[in-house]
């Protein structure tokens, strides 16, 4: 059924079971169930879900776009911004915010080095990849070339796009090259924040039929696959693969036919509506921060 399936037969998560049959999985946790808001789309969101996984807490998705959200959402993110979470009384709404809360509030092995001066360096190296890559691969290249038709149904704007391919993206993997380990990973050798942040942001750009020049950037380009093949992350690809060729108004009851572990209720609505860094065709000016 799903390419991804072939891939997530070779892993098993502490503590979960998996169902072969949908391309699901079901928590097996002693921790406690959380409920993530956001589409398997977002790289925030999915920031947030494969750092649920290094941790093996279960959780369930309301997998909206936020632009399809409703104005119930609006009190649980006032920018109207995912991924949202909610662990009983307890509401974030920013993914850095909520991977620190995962790796403070939750057992498993930790998502942040010990040492001060090594928590502070994944810090940053997370920073970089919310504001910077983030800006070049979503805001400008995945926004351009993917959002931009299929929510707001305009053009692309092929000159924001030459300028990111040709300008942007190369200073940012320029930077990269030099700040990625050769193998492992930044979080003290385990994967943690900071390799989640990096990677997430290349799964989206990849849909927008960009890759990494692995002659260029070697180091760039085998960090990247070594995350993204974590089973943390290959466990969404088969949501992934359905919600990236699904209607936003249609993702929900395809990822139910699957399996996936979804919400009772739901915050999306059938009409799309702007960001606050959105303007009606879904242009973004000015950039936004980081989810």
């Amino acid at each position: 059924m799903f390419s991804g399936l072939r891939l997530l037969r070779r892993f098993q998560f502490p503590g979960m079971k998996r169902n072969y049959s949908s391309g699901a999985h079901v928590a097996m946790s002693n921790q406690r169930e959380v409920t993530v808001i956001g589409s398997y789309l977002s790289p925030f969101v999915r920031k947030v879900l494969a750092c649920l996984n290094l941790k093996g807490v279960p959780y369930r998705i309301d997998p909206i776009v936020p632009y399809f959200a409703n104005s119930d959402f609006d009190k649980l993110s006032p920018l109207r911004r995912v991924p949202v979470l909610i662990d009983g009384d307890v509401v974030l709404s920013d993914s850095t915010v909520i991977c620190e809360y995962i790796n403070d509030a939750f057992d498993g092995a930790p998502l942040l080095p010990a040492s001060a001066e090594q928590r502070a360096r994944a810090r940053w190296i997370e920073e970089y990849a919310d504001s910077y890559i983030a800006q070049n691969l979503v805001w400008q290249l995945y926004n351009e070339r993917v959002i931009a038709r299929a929510v707001w149904r305009r053009p692309t704007n092929e000159a924001v796009v030459t300028r990111t391919l040709s300008e942007d993206i190369p200073r940012m993997l320029d930077y990269l090259e030099t700040q990625l380990p050769a193998d492992g990973f930044l979080n003290a050798g385990a994967p943690g924040i900071a390799d989640v942040a990096v990677a997430t942001f290349f799964r989206n750009a990849a849909w927008a039929q960009f890759q990494v020049d692995a002659a260029r950037w070697p180091n760039t380009a085998a960090f990247v696959a070594r995350v993204l093949d974590l089973p943390a992350f290959v466990a969404l690809r088969p949501f992934e693969e359905l919600s990236i060729r699904t209607s936003p108004t249609k993702t929900r009851d395809a990822l139910a036919a699957i399996g996936a572990p979804l919400t009772e209720r739901t915050y999306g609505q059938r009409t799309p509506r702007p960001g606050f860094f959105e303007n009606s065709r879904g242009e973004v000016s000015p950039p936004p921060r980081p989810s």
